[in-house]
């Protein structure tokens, strides 16, 4: 579907013309175009000389091109993978290189191999991405820690084990990486209290959870004791209680939320993420109700305008259902995509919004 409406933007030959003109690389792979003067035919977004409309035709594929008699711009390369698509490779390697180094490479060293300078392969990253390869070396670098907390014998073997230089470097950004204190996190959140409630709606099962700074969880699904499993999971050592008086009205408002809308939830919030999943939760909160946008839309207004996939990622890390509503992002046609509670409550909550 998507693929059908991106084709319907040229299909007629003024249409193509404009893109032509306009050097639109959203028409690339969509259609191609000859010059008769040059004997050559090339991508819309070619960066050659302007052609006379009377010496340009349209083809379908490059197949159909050649079959005319046209030879591929020396430029454009049309046969070959589009520049997005060659930048797309280049990062899924500098990715595999970071993932697999066991602490973060330099910089030159990954432009290296990539076959880029240093400072075009770090803008090339950041585009692609929303991180520059650093940030992306210390997340997973946060990761590593963070799994390795649980099975190494001491903190420090976990910390220089994950590719940490130096336990001070870690130390001064364990509130970021971890999200509380290394011992804290070690002890699985031992000492943390949580708060929590489960309630019925409409669209089943939603546990509610709170820490001193706000609301941790909102999870939805159709068996209580597994929300309450998912819950324990998240926190495994924190002090989980439940069933307290006055809580029961901070459930009652995200529930109301659910089945009515139109009332708001202004609710604080105390949810750890990447900077990058920061941004994009943020720019969920700025959607009104009612409204959606596409993960490309999304893409757009945090800056990273080829980042569909990494948005779409962050979304599904989402842990508070609704009140970051990561349901009023849809495919670019419109057409409801997976939604971490089900697509049927995903279907219900923009219905019950007035989404179009």
């Amino acid at each position: 579907m998507k693929a059908e409406m991106i084709k319907a933007r040229y299909a007629s030959d003024d249409e193509r013309w404009e893109a032509v003109q306009q050097r639109d690389s959203g028409a690339d792979g969509i259609f191609y175009y000859s010059v008769r003067s040059t004997g050559v035919y090339c991508r819309p977004s070619c960066a050659a000389r302007p052609a006379l409309r009377k010496n340009v035709a349209f083809h379908e594929c490059c197949a159909d091109a050649e079959k005319a008699g046209f030879r591929a711009c020396l430029r454009c390369k049309p046969g070959q993978p589009t520049l997005a698509e060659r930048h797309a490779q280049v990062v899924a390697q500098a990715c595999r290189i970071i993932d697999a180094a066991d602490g973060a490479p330099d910089l030159d060293t990954m432009a290296q191999a990539c076959g880029m300078s240093r400072f075009h392969f770090h803008r090339i990253f950041k585009a692609h991405t929303g991180i520059t390869p650093k940030a992306y070396a210390d997340a997973g670098r946060a990761r590593r820690v963070q799994q390795g907390l649980a099975d190494a014998p001491t903190v420090t073997d976990a910390i220089y084990a994950a590719g940490f230089n130096s336990s001070g470097r870690f130390y001064a950004a364990s509130a970021q990486v971890l999200g509380m204190t290394p011992q804290a996190f070690r002890a699985g959140g031992s000492g943390t209290s949580i708060r929590f409630a489960i309630a019925d709606s409409s669209l089943g099962a939603i546990l509610v959870a709170a820490t001193g700074k706000g609301i941790c969880a909102i999870l939805m699904g159709d068996d209580p004791e597994l929300l309450v499993r998912d819950l324990q999971d998240r926190f495994p050592k924190a002090e989980l209680r439940g069933a307290e008086a006055d809580f029961e009205h901070t459930v009652a408002q995200v529930v109301a939320f659910v089945e009515a809308p139109q009332i708001g939830l202004d609710l604080p919030l105390d949810v750890r993420g990447t900077a990058f999943q920061q941004r994009v939760w943020q720019a969920l909160r700025e959607i009104p109700a009612g409204q959606t946008v596409s993960y490309a839309e999304l893409a757009e207004r945090v800056g990273l305008p080829k980042g569909a996939r990494a948005i779409a990622g962050a979304c599904a890390a989402n842990p508070v259902a609704v009140a970051i509503p990561c349901h009023r992002v849809v495919r670019i046609d419109g057409s409801i995509s997976g939604y971490r509670w089900g697509v049927e409550r995903k279907h219900a909550l923009l219905k019950r919004e007035g989404a179009k």
